[in-house]
């Protein structure tokens, strides 16, 4: 019982320092149904893209406190081992409908709320651009600044305002800046398999390999721009570390610069689970220390080196359809609502009219550039919810099969999708129903244990049970509307 009254005190804590910040719960209106602006028969053989990045790295870094987010909180920044950035793309078919805005941001997420921020920031842009769809993703790097609020000194927050003032200022000036860096190209699409760098440290044993690329060649023989896509927590500098780091996605992109000129937007896949980049003499830093600076270098070197090994391309016809739903997710980790409530992490809680709980608003949105279909989720989803591959009844943790989990994306949408993980927000993990348990005594506060002795962290890091079948169910109504329309 000693846990238990450690949660009651924390709470208590946390409620009476915060209690001027607590917020009523808004009324959860329902949402509208959005429509799917579909692809239109090709006006032209040519896409028009522009890129660019620019630094989220304070000039202060070396003076003021930051927190690095993805491990253990209060972890103040002591150094910097490589500046992130914020990433632009503008994307336009030539159709007349205007085109498509895809941001990538080097920190481990960010919450609706502030992604609408950023929005609200851009709509004069988008209104004289004419822009269709604004995307904004994380790489999940775990050696960014807290951008999100929960690795700071708890009970307080470590989101410096200032820091994100830098943040959206800088992302506001990449978007416009890749508007106007907009030439006319060709785009080609290409895939390799990646079969030795990733590992999944929770069963089952389910993630994708594939290592997409988009490839965009400037019509003037300038810089190409690439788009990349692959399943894996941006952690390789472990928990040990404190300095402010991209992590081995800039030295990914790096290296493909250094050696074909070419710009890289980065974003992750479904990486839930555990899906990362396997360490091998990981034993060997750690009783030397453990500075895992080198070892992030030759992986993302190594990852850059697969993505610029492709050479089987398709080239896609300009043609784009995007849409994006609104969705209420039910709110049942005590601990997160907590933080919401006083104010530790910005998100509005809504209240459902029949009284049956809490819920979060969130987004799903989904794109089509001709062939290739676009998953865009707001989380860290289970590769099984995409792929498949569930466990047994006599394997998971609550003792039922695969027949309680939802369908599997990729069942939903088609085996060619392709999932962009930590999109316009920032849910935490996704599980099946089937293998999630919390502990007993303290839900949500600590690590539940199953009878195969499994500890089951990732369910603390979540918002319950009912956000995986949520999301299958919002993706299938989009998918619906998406065939409603094109058959109209």
């Amino acid at each position: 019982m000693k846990a238990l009254t450690a949660v009651y005190k924390t709470v208590d804590f946390v409620l009476r320092t915060q209690s001027k910040r607590i917020t009523k719960k808004k009324r959860a209106v329902p949402v509208k149904k959005a429509q799917f602006i579909a692809p239109p028969q090709a006006k032209s053989d040519k896409f028009l893209l522009g890129f660019s990045k620019e630094s989220i790295l304070p000039d202060d870094v070396d003076k003021k406190k930051y927190y690095v987010a993805g491990y253990g909180e209060n972890n103040p920044a002591q150094g910097v081992l490589d500046p992130p950035h914020t990433h632009a793309v503008w994307l336009d078919d030539l159709s007349g409908k205007g085109g498509i805005v895809l941001v990538s941001i080097d920190n481990v997420g960010m919450l609706n709320k502030d992604v609408n921020r950023l929005r609200a920031r851009l709509r004069d842009f988008a209104m004289l651009s004419g822009c269709r769809s604004i995307n904004i993703v994380s790489t999940h790097s775990h050696a960014g600044i807290d951008t999100m609020g929960i690795w700071g000194p708890l009970p307080l927050s470590g989101k410096d305002p200032k820091y994100m003032e830098l943040v959206f200022s800088q992302t506001v000036k990449a978007v416009k800046q890749a508007y106007a860096n907009r030439k006319p190209g060709r785009l080609y699409l290409g895939k390799t398999e990646v079969p030795d760098m990733q590992e999944d440290i929770r069963t089952p044993i389910v993630y994708s390999k594939t290592l997409t690329r988009l490839r965009f060649v400037p019509d003037d023989g300038s810089r190409q721009v690439y788009i990349l896509n692959f399943a894996s927590h941006s952690e390789s500098l472990q928990g040990c570390n404190s300095r402010i780091s991209a992590d081995f996605p800039h030295y990914m992109r790096e290296k493909i610069k250094n050696e074909t000129g070419a710009e890289t937007l980065y974003c992750v896949g479904a990486i839930g689970g555990m899906i990362s980049m396997e360490i091998r003499n990981e034993k060997e830093i750690r009783d030397n220390g453990g500075d895992f600076a080198q070892s992030t270098t030759e992986i993302g070197e190594k990852l850059a080196g697969y993505a610029l090994s492709i050479k089987d391309e398709s080239e896609l016809k300009p043609r784009i359809g995007c849409i994006r739903q609104e969705v209420y997710i039910k709110a049942e980790n005590t601990l997160l609502m907590i933080a919401a409530k006083a104010g530790i992490l910005e998100a509005d809680e809504y209240r459902l009219p029949d009284g049956s709980g809490s819920v979060l608003k969130s987004e799903i949105s989904y794109l089509e550039i001709d062939t290739l279909k676009i998953l865009m989720l707001p989380c860290e989803i289970f590769p099984e919810l995409v792929y498949g591959g569930y466990l047994s009844a006599e394997e998971s943790a609550t003792g039922f099969g695969g027949e309680v989990n939802p369908t599997p994306l990729q069942e939903i949408v088609g085996e060619d999708v392709m999932i962009i993980g930590l999109a316009n927000d920032e849910l935490g993990y996704v599980l099946p129903p089937n293998d999630f348990i919390l502990h007993e005594e303290t839900p949500y506060f600590e690590n539940g244990r199953d009878i195969h002795n499994r500890r089951h962290y990732e369910e603390t890091n979540s918002m319950g049970p009912g956000t995986a079948g949520k999301i299958a169910e919002t993706v299938a109504e989009i998918m619906n509307t998406v065939e409603k329309t094109k058959n109209m």
